[in-house]
């Protein structure tokens, strides 16, 4: 299946936590990292967090708002809430695969 993120390459993972963070509501990155390890137990490092703010803003997919006490939030864009919608369902169907992929063989009826 392709789909229109083959033309940024591979749709890291962090760029799916930061999505799913910014889809609730605009952060900076400290709170997008605090967020993201408490809904998926993943600690993101700065270095990850901020290469991945840069490409999702190149993308469109975010934007940064108005510095705040030397924060600079991000908010999500509604072609990022669309990509991560299609990422989403993308991640659900491979789930059901791999999901009724690894399910024990019934044995074959006699």
């Amino acid at each position: 299946m392709h789909t229109k993120f083959d033309e940024s390459g591979r749709f890291a993972d962090p760029s799916v936590l930061i999505l799913t963070s910014l889809a609730e509501s605009p952060k900076h990155g400290y709170a997008i990292m605090t967020d993201v390890a408490e809904f998926s137990g993943v600690a993101m490092e700065p270095g990850t967090l901020y290469g991945a703010l840069a490409r999702l803003e190149r993308q469109g997919w975010i934007t940064p708002m108005a510095t705040e006490v030397r924060r600079r939030p991000y908010q999500i864009t509604a072609a990022g809430r669309s990509v991560l919608a299609q990422q989403l369902q993308s991640m659900r169907e491979i789930a059901r695969v791999g999901q009724a992929r690894t399910r024990p063989a019934r044995p074959a009826s006699a």
